[in-house]
């Protein structure tokens, strides 16, 4: 026995499952049955860190200038497939975005102005565009129509992806009677992430941190291998499904408990404090 893949139509508009089927209707006004999924819409990634750092109580003061330059990954690790090493990473090369969605989202965003120094060649040439456009076909010589100048931080945020082990946990079961069979086995991997705080006027490291996530994937199967009808016939079913959690789900995750660290750590040494801390100082209600 043998099974394809279909691929899912792109021009459906909506699909919703109902009974074992999908509801379908096209960009052409037809609606219609069909038992092959429908195109996975896209979702809002809510990891629980994610919530946890949103939720943070706001700072007492203003937010604080941040500057991110870069969060790279410095495993060197790549994707394996059966003993053959693949081009590709095997983890995200994008931690910078992902470290600037996090401080972003810190406090709903009141905890830091994140200023993006990947960018900053795109940003100055951008800015002598404008400026030379408005002096030439604008003739704009009044200081209020000038270019503000560019934010500049008191911390730099730096860090990376800093190890990526796999198969650190093994293992499984399964049992077998009369041909009839079924197996579980998982395997778990870990990423480590490095976060620190570094001061501009000084260069100091005042705080760092590292996280640790887990990456875990799970496979089940199910199997039936027996002879029938006076055993001259072979009857051989295989069914099973694997689950791998998303490394640049993780990633994320272990990024957004080091901010969450970063802050906490910070409170403790006295850089910032947040409302809720200021007010147990106080005595007030929180």
């Amino acid at each position: 026995m043998s099974g394809c893949a279909s691929l899912p139509n792109p021009r459906v508009l909506d699909c919703v499952e109902a009974d074992g089927k999908f509801q379908v209707k096209d960009i052409y006004g037809s609606t219609y049955e069909q038992f092959v999924p429908c195109v996975e819409k896209p979702t809002t990634i809510a990891l629980p860190t994610h919530k946890q750092l949103r939720d943070l109580p706001a700072p007492i003061t203003n937010p604080y200038v941040i500057a991110v330059y870069s969060f790279q990954d410095k495993t060197g690790q790549r994707k394996s497939k059966q003993n053959l090493a693949d081009f590709s990473t095997a983890v995200t090369q994008g931690g910078e975005a992902l470290l600037i969605d996090a401080l972003k989202t810190a406090g709903n965003g009141k905890w830091f102005r994140v200023v993006d120094r990947s960018i900053t060649d795109y940003l100055v040439r951008e800015r002598q565009i404008v400026k030379s456009t408005r002096q030439t076909y604008l003739d704009v010589e009044d200081e209020k129509e000038a270019l503000q100048p560019l934010l500049f931080a008191g911390m730099i945020f730096d860090g990376g992806i800093i190890g990526y082990d796999t198969n650190i946990e093994t293992g499984g079961n399964g049992a077998r009677y009369l041909g009839v069979g079924a197996s579980q086995q998982y395997r778990r991997d870990a990423v480590v992430v490095s976060l620190r705080a570094i001061s501009v006027s000084t260069g100091e490291v005042l705080m760092n941190v590292q996280s640790y996530k887990t990456v875990l994937s799970v496979a089940q199967g199910f199997d039936v291998f027996r002879f029938v009808d006076m055993d001259t016939k072979l009857v051989e079913i295989e069914d099973g499904i694997s689950e791998n959690e998303s490394v640049t789900y993780a990633v994320r995750a272990a990024i957004e408990q080091a901010v969450i660290g970063i802050i906490t750590q910070g409170e403790e040494r006295g850089y910032w404090k947040s409302r809720s801390s200021n007010e147990e100082i106080n005595g007030e209600e929180t």
